[in-house]
């Protein structure tokens, strides 16, 4: 298990528990007692410190090395019947883009999402889930492929931003996330958007406009990091805590101001600590919601989530 800094205490008391039962086996004493008391005062200080979690706290729960990613999700949730689909049919498979079909509970699903990396190899290869825009254009491609077909998508979105590199952007990566926003908004299936761990920029967005967009607890979701934040204001990244903090990227802060549509709720300790947990809460939701969505008119299930990011943000008119 990788701890992160502020987890020092629980760090100690599971290093605790388990020297309790190395002993309990080897001298063959009955600890039970004892182990069942640390192992529920770990409980105890697991929620206590995860309920009062910074919103930079936040931001490193949600990179977690040990946190599951998106393909973990589209196994669990598809029963392993997931089929991935591959090519932009212009320029090649961007491998930090992946999407497919598979069945959750009986019915057709589009899965879309980052995919980050399971190794240091795998991590180079899907370059940390930084999409160039044939993976846009790839998510785009299989999102016209179920509106064809009549089936729902669900994205996972868990990026650190849209790749940038000069090739990117020769390439034209403005373009190709500014064509996503455009189709996804008038795609007439449902759409379920789900920010699994980090959702940076445009690189989120990309994959980001569905009729419902949920957060898990532990995730963050801004048009900027807290370090790039920090290197631009104060030129240096000394100052994330305070830039993650003035972001407003949590959960919390993000349904508070109307910009998502819900929370979902992570085990104690985070996602990491209990993937099972994770993923059926997960299918649950989009469940939930795919329940609700598919039956509403196509028409206005489409105005109503153009609608809906047309009135995000605030905006005052200046008197000549």
């Amino acid at each position: 298990m990788t701890y992160l800094d502020f987890e020092k205490p629980i760090q100690d008391l599971e290093s605790e528990l388990t020297k309790l039962k190395e002993v309990s086996t080897k001298s063959k004493v009955d600890l039970t007692d004892k182990i069942k008391e640390l192992e529920n005062h770990v409980l105890e200080k697991t929620k206590e410190l995860y309920s009062n979690l910074t919103p930079w706290q936040r931001v490193q729960v949600s990179r977690h090395p040990e946190r599951p990613y998106t393909l973990a999700y589209i196994e669990h949730l598809s029963n392993k019947s997931f089929i991935e689909l591959h090519g932009d049919r212009t320029v090649g498979d961007d491998k930090a883009m992946v999407g497919g079909f598979g069945e959750i509970d009986g019915q057709t699903v589009m899965f879309i999402g980052q995919q980050k990396g399971i190794n240091t190899k795998m991590r180079q290869i899907r370059r940390f889930g930084m999409a160039n825009p044939e993976g846009y254009r790839k998510a785009l491609r299989l999102m016209k492929m179920a509106e064809k077909f009549n089936k729902p998508i669900v994205t996972l979105i868990d990026t650190p931003g849209a790749y940038p590199g000069l090739e990117a952007e020769e390439r034209g990566q403005g373009e190709a996330i500014a064509r996503n926003l455009l189709e996804m908004a008038q795609l007439k299936v449902p759409v379920i958007c789900i920010i699994i761990g980090e959702g940076a920029s445009g690189g989120a967005l990309g994959i980001g406009i569905g009729d419902k967009v949920l957060m898990l607890e532990n995730t963050w979701y801004s048009v900027i990091s807290p370090e790039s934040c920090s290197s631009i204001l104060w030129r240096s990244w000394n100052f994330k805590e305070k830039a993650a903090e003035a972001l407003k990227l949590t959960a919390e802060d993000m349904t508070k101001n109307g910009l998502i549509d819900g929370m979902i709720k992570e085990p104690v300790g985070g996602a990491h600590r209990n993937p099972e947990e994770m993923f059926a809460t997960v299918k649950a939701e989009i469940l939930k919601h795919l329940k609700t969505l598919g039956k509403q008119d196509a028409l206005k299930r489409v105005n109503a989530r153009i609608e809906k990011f047309a009135a995000m943000g605030v905006t005052h008119d200046l008197e000549a």
